[in-house]
């Protein structure tokens, strides 16, 4: 099957988006991820780190990445039961260890657990109306039982959301000095994972997987779309979400990040606009793509995205080595960590590019699909047998 170029850029942008936000989450407390005041007090340039982050990237690149693995799966179709169950097993086996052995902020888990349910539902659905409308349903369920929890919440501050002196001191030690106590620690966060998983975010991450399926069985993400319509549908989609997103902005900002308003309630006005913001990214991507093709940046980013899950792990153990290894957890400020963005993507976009100049996968890429054949019971071309066929 021949690659499409722009979707492996879009995946590239997503990839390296996603860094914006998980630098937080490795420079800084778990608190730090979603509440800027986590110290109890903000300046205001990191106030305004937050507000624009919020606006522009928070859960959009992350929704993205959604978007096109429900479109993987649409395209996974052909290869059978065998194939797409062995595949997404392996990535649970992955995000696993990738959780308990490196970080506490791993998405392959989830991803891993919803496609396998999800993949089921992309193949079983009559037509693309049926696949979109569910996937609508489903992330509207997830929103609303954001705004439930919300509700049943207290007045009440949670030590999570402002943690105290002990507690950051003692992260910041498992952190820092690893072993079996940072394995411990990352466990126990990997277990809430999973339970806002089944309790909340799997039915978000299920829509848009089945959204991005739907797009992809139109046509509509295989850019079979004129050049103008991909402009203006893009162009409105970010209008619009940016729209929703900027009044909960303001309030979070204005009640001082507030634990029951801005961990539950104004979280909904965000995750409602991510989709219309991915979906309108992914547009201006194909409806700009004979211009975006012209520059060296885009074939480097474009690599970047052939090679996603290789540098989604190259970035942890980049930024562990730092912030853990290096001992420069919490030693920077929201603004200030974003310094260390263009320097890992730099080592994803040289990597990328040297690797590929050299071999047809990226080194993780190939070794999954390997262990998929060989799990599948299928005997893979021999042009496929090592990444420099």
């Amino acid at each position: 099957m021949k690659r499409n170029v722009t979707l492996d850029f879009i995946r590239g942008v997503a990839i390296l988006g996603i860094l914006l936000l998980n630098i937080n989450a490795f420079g800084l407390p778990r608190a730090a991820y979603l509440n800027p005041a986590w110290a109890g007090h903000i300046s205001l340039s990191d106030a305004w780190t937050w507000a624009l982050l919020d606006l522009f990237a928070q859960v959009k690149f992350l929704t993205l990445f959604a978007l096109l693995f429900g479109a993987g799966l649409q395209m996974l179709l052909a290869r059978g039961k065998r194939w797409i169950q062995s595949r997404l097993s392996l990535l649970v086996l992955l995000g696993f260890l990738h959780a308990a052995l490196l970080w506490d902020g791993d998405i392959l888990l989830s991803y891993g657990l919803v496609g396998l349910i999800c993949w089921r539902m992309v193949r079983d659905a009559h037509g693309v109306r049926q696949l979109f409308n569910t996937g609508v349903l489903l992330y509207l369920i997830g929103v609303a039982v954001l705004l439930v929890l919300g509700g049943i919440q207290g007045n009440g501050s949670d030590r999570s959301w402002v943690p105290g002196a002990a507690a950051l001191q003692y992260e910041q030690l498992w952190k820092l000095a690893q072993g079996g106590e940072a394995v411990s620690q990352r466990l126990g966060s990997l277990s809430d994972s999973l339970l806002a998983l089944g309790a909340q975010y799997g039915w978000q991450l299920a829509g848009m997987m089945l959204l991005g399926a739907a797009l992809m069985r139109s046509g509509w993400l295989a850019g079979r779309f004129s050049l103008a319509h991909y402009r203006r549908s893009g162009w409105l989609l970010i209008a619009l979400g940016m729209a929703i997103n900027i009044p909960a902005i303001v309030a979070q900002w204005r009640l001082g990040w507030d634990y029951r308003w801005c961990a539950f309630i104004l979280q909904a006005p965000r995750e409602l606009s991510a989709p219309f913001q991915t979906i309108g990214y992914a547009a201006l991507a194909f409806g700009y793509w004979p211009k975006l093709a012209r520059f060296r940046l885009t074939a480097a980013v474009v690599c970047v995205g052939r090679m996603a899950l290789t540098n989604y792990l190259l970035q942890t153990l980049i930024c562990t080595t730092l912030f853990y290894r290096f001992g420069l957890f919490m030693q920077f400020t929201r603004l200030q960590l974003l310094a260390f963005v263009p320097a890992v993507w730099a080592v994803n976009l040289l990597f990328s590019l040297l690797w590929l100049h050299h071999f047809r996968q990226g080194p993780v890429e190939w070794l999954w699909r390997q262990l998929t054949a060989r799990a599948a019971g299928v005997r893979l071309a021999q042009k496929h047998k090592h990444p420099g066929a």
